[in-house]
């Protein structure tokens, strides 16, 4: 089924965004807004809402996961960053999230909203929810004219 191209949003030329930023996009004066991520290569969007308190989720910091074969005030121990770039973190309670999936680390019940990403024409395309976008008002009741 094709996605609907009134919530087709064009982020600009591709070859602009390279691995490892972001930007964050505010579609038809939407609620929060998305944030655009091009993880490794990978673009991926994200609500700009964290689920957990609301907070701005996609200004957080991006990083890795830190994992240790024990804990860390033992001797000895390896600590390693793995998956650098895929993990943001929301700033307001640390809350951390796979970029790509919108997977919660905290809470695996939790997730974040993701949006479709494409690449049309060099462009890089991100098709919005209709739910995410601001209410529409009611048209208005055509009324004949009186003669």
């Amino acid at each position: 089924m094709p996605l609907d191209d009134t919530r087709r949003v064009v982020v600009g030329p591709a070859a602009e965004f390279p691995p490892g930023t972001r930007r964050i996009i505010v579609p038809f004066r939407g609620r929060a807004g998305i944030g655009l991520f091009n993880v490794n290569g990978t673009y991926c969007a994200l609500r700009n809402l964290c689920p957990h308190k609301a907070g701005p989720l996609c200004t957080g910091r991006v990083s890795g996961r830190v994992v240790a074969d024990a804990p860390p005030s033992g001797e000895n121990t390896n600590l390693d960053l793995i998956r650098d770039g895929e993990i943001i973190r929301c700033p307001w309670h640390l809350w951390e999230f796979d970029l790509l999936t919108g997977r919660c680390l905290v809470d695996p019940k939790v997730r974040v909203k993701t949006y479709p990403v494409s690449i049309e024409d060099g462009e890089i395309v991100v098709y919005a929810d209709p739910a995410d976008l601001p209410e529409q008002p009611a048209p208005l009741a055509s009324v004949p004219l009186s003669s």
